[in-house]
C-alpha cells in the first residue's frame, strides 16, 4: 500500500490560519499608537507635572527601607494614574523647565510596627499601620491639597504591603481630588 503524499487542503488553511493569530501584523498597530488624537493632546496640555519629594520620617522610627519602599511606591501609584503629565523623582535636573509643576510632600504621622508571624498565626494582633500627611504645594509653596492618609496591614501580608496601601490611597486620593481638574 502506497502512503499519500499529498497534504489534504484544510490542513494548509489550518496552519495559515494559525500562524495569522499567533503572528498579527502590527505595522496599523504601531503607526496608530504614534498618532495621539486631538482628545489626548488636549488632556496632556491640561495636565500638571508633580515632583516627590523623600518622605520625613516626622517624630517615628521608621527604617529608611521603609521610608523607600513609601516612596517608590508612590511613583508607581501616581504613575498608574494617568492624572500627572510627568511623575518626577526628588533631584530631577529636568523638573525646573516644567512651569506647572507641583511638589508631594509627605509627612509620616504615626507608625506602628507589626508582625507577619502574629498576622499569620492569630488574626487579632500584629497589624502595620501608617498614618501620612501629604501635602501638594506650588512652586511658591502655596497648598492646593491636604489629606492625612493611612496604610495598613491587617491580616495576611508583608510589612511592607502597608507601604504600598498607603501608597495606593494617597494617589487615590489625590486622584479624587478636584486640585487637578482644569
Amino acid at each position: 500500500m502506497k502512503a499519500n503524499k499529498r497534504v489534504p487542503a484544510f490542513v494548509i488553511v489550518a496552519a495559515m490560519m494559525v500562524t495569522a493569530v499567533a503572528h498579527p501584523p502590527q505595522v496599523y498597530a504601531e503607526n496608530r499608537a504614534k498618532q495621539p488624537s486631538a482628545v489626548d493632546k488636549n488632556l496632556t496640555s491640561l495636565q500638571r507635572s508633580v515632583q516627590i519629594v523623600q518622605v520625613d520620617p516626622g517624630d517615628t522610627n521608621l527604617s529608611a527601607s521603609f521610608q523607600i519602599a513609601i516612596y517608590e511606591s508612590l511613583l508607581d501609584e501616581l504613575n498608574k494614574t494617568k492624572k500627572f503629565k510627568h511623575v518626577l523623582r526628588d533631584g530631577e535636573r529636568s523638573a525646573s523647565d516644567i512651569p506647572d509643576l507641583l511638589t508631594l510632600k509627605t509627612k509620616i504621622e504615626r507608625y506602628t510596627a507589626g508582625s507577619e508571624t502574629q498576622r499569620a498565626v492569630t488574626t487579632v494582633s500584629g497589624a502595620t499601620k501608617l498614618t501620612v500627611k501629604s501635602q501638594l504645594c506650588t512652586r511658591d509653596g502655596q497648598i492646593v491639597f491636604e489629606r492625612t492618609v493611612q496604610g495598613k496591614v491587617l491580616f495576611i501580608g508583608s510589612n511592607l504591603r502597608a507601604t504600598r496601601n498607603l501608597a495606593r490611597n494617597v494617589a487615590k486620593s489625590i486622584k479624587q481630588s478636584p486640585v487637578l481638574e482644569p
